[in-house]
């Protein structure tokens, strides 16, 4: 069945741009395994201590998204291994990803939430002036 979903969705999706992530927040690990095993190698998690747990158990090959908010003291454990966090919401955090980012030789390509014009205006300023 859960196969079927999968399928079903990436056919529909084929026609996009969009992917497909298999939200794991409070999923054990054989859960996850389940869907890894069914085609699925997108996943997001927005716990950190439960991400590193299931990074270390499952496959390598899944692309790990972070989802949700993200301390920037959590940035330094998900650098390894993390390809996208989403929702980066200061400058700060911002700065942190790509100092521990510069640590692994990695960058780690961020998404950030809607503000409004004026908000994003600064927002985007500062990112720019820090990338």
């Amino acid at each position: 069945m859960i196969k079927q979903e999968i399928d079903t969705i990436n056919q529909i999706l084929q026609k996009t741009n969009a992917r497909l992530i298999a939200v794991s927040k409070y999923y054990p690990v054989e859960d996850v395994k389940t869907a890894y095993d069914c085609g699925q190698r997108l996943f997001g998690e927005s716990r950190e201590q439960e991400l590193r747990l299931k990074q270390m158990a499952l496959p390598k090959d899944i692309e790990w998204h972070f989802i949700g908010h993200l301390q920037t003291n959590k940035v330094k454990y998900i650098v390894p291994y993390i390809s996208l966090i989403h929702s980066v919401d200061s400058v700060k955090l911002l700065e942190e990803i790509n100092k521990q980012g510069e640590k692994k030789n990695r960058k780690i390509p961020p998404l950030f939430p809607t503000f409004t014009y004026k908000a994003r205006i600064q927002l985007i300023i500062s990112i720019i002036s820090c990338w």
